[in-house]
């Protein structure tokens, strides 16, 4: 979803989708994070993503802190989590895990 009005101009968490995908082999929109800040948990996608700085910034949907940052020079990603507690992933079980 694509917020431009006001003071609230920014495009939620989903917009991070393809930019982390050329750092992670999952889909990290889906992960839920921890703010820093605040301490409110919530999906990668949920977060608000500011593009109007050389490159994106995502900032907490309860505080506003920013919780994410992340910038693609041509042959380099640049990828800061400051402002995240935590970052829980779920993977596919490994090869000969059980449920493969």
């Amino acid at each position: 979803m694509t917020v431009r009005s006001g003071d609230h101009d920014h495009l939620d968490g989903n917009a991070l989708a393809g930019p982390l995908s050329e750092v992670f082999a999952v889909d990290v929109t889906a992960a839920t994070g921890r703010c820093v800040n605040c301490g409110r948990t919530g999906p990668v996608a949920a977060l608000r993503v500011y593009d109007r700085a050389p490159g994106l910034v995502a900032r907490c949907p309860g505080c506003d802190h920013v919780v994410l940052r992340l910038v693609r020079t041509p042959d380099a990603a640049y990828l800061d989590l400051t402002g995240t507690v935590s970052l829980h992933i779920r993977l596919p079980p490994a090869a000969g895990e059980p449920g493969t």
